[in-house]
């Protein structure tokens, strides 16, 4: 049996899972099925690691549950989701980490996307602009559930997605101070328009399912926020382990 080609996984080796937690970090991957398995008292596996793609086999209620690491972006994101579609995964949900640009959003909380700003050129390849980047409402319940909980602190709502982490976020800490016109500005507009988070994978995960007759979500937790732009290693720790503990509970009501 041909294994896919980035992934490096086959339908066999996947034991029929279907569903597939989608953190950036290959690192993530290990750190998710492990807890994964201290909750639901279950086994976990490393099936592969090839590139930024590291994929572990988890289980909770029954259920098989790949944890398959995307990088860091929209291109890598797509192929990660193309290729476990091919194996017959139907449920994607990016588990990741996010910087607020509402004040009301603290460090450490989750933010539930329920649809996506398309700032980003991936997208685009497999539905025009025009299409909308939005999470499935199973999902977004079950997230929802997962956080409450887990008593975690949520917010749901519109996230947008951008291809670059310093000059399409209108960062003031890149080596170019000068951000390009159709980024000038561009923050103060997202927050006038209720926009709650930037990150770089969203609007790829949504846009895609969406169009390909599957199931997306999206849970990230809040590392930094605007304004306070500096990511501290108890930031990262904050926001990636409420995000983790959220996603993970939701699994029971995943099927």
């Amino acid at each position: 049996m041909d294994n896919v080609y980035h992934l490096d996984l086959n339908a066999k080796n996947i034991q029929g899972a279907k569903i597939a937690l989608l953190p950036g970090d290959p690192f993530r991957s290990q750190v998710i099925a492990e807890s994964i398995s201290k909750v639901y008292e279950t086994d976990n596996e490393k099936l592969a690691w090839k590139r930024e793609f590291c994929t572990y086999l988890a289980e909770a209620h029954g259920q098989k549950i790949l944890v398959t690491s995307t990088g860091i972006g929209g291109p890598s994101a797509s192929i990660a989701i193309d290729e476990l579609a091919q194996l017959g995964v139907h449920t994607f949900i990016r588990v990741g980490t996010t910087g607020a640009i509402q004040e009301f959003i603290d460090i450490g909380d989750v933010i539930i996307t329920s649809g996506a700003v398309r700032l980003d050129g991936a997208s685009t390849h497999y539905a025009p602009l025009e299409y909308p980047a939005v999470a499935h409402y199973e999902i977004i319940n079950y997230l929802i559930e997962g956080a409450k909980n887990a008593g975690v602190k949520y917010h749901v709502g519109i996230t947008a997605s951008s291809d670059t982490f310093y000059q399409g976020e209108e960062r003031d800490d890149s080596f170019r101070k000068y951000t390009l016109r159709k980024f000038q500005g561009i923050t103060k507009e997202l927050q006038a328009l209720h926009v709650l988070n930037y990150e770089m994978e969203a609007s790829t995960v949504l846009a895609l399912t969406a169009s390909m007759g599957l199931k997306g979500g999206c849970i990230t937790g809040v590392i930094n926020k605007r304004g306070m732009e500096k990511i501290t290693e108890q930031y990262l720790t904050s926001g990636e382990s409420n995000v983790i503990k959220a996603a993970i509970v939701s699994l029971t009501y995943l099927k």
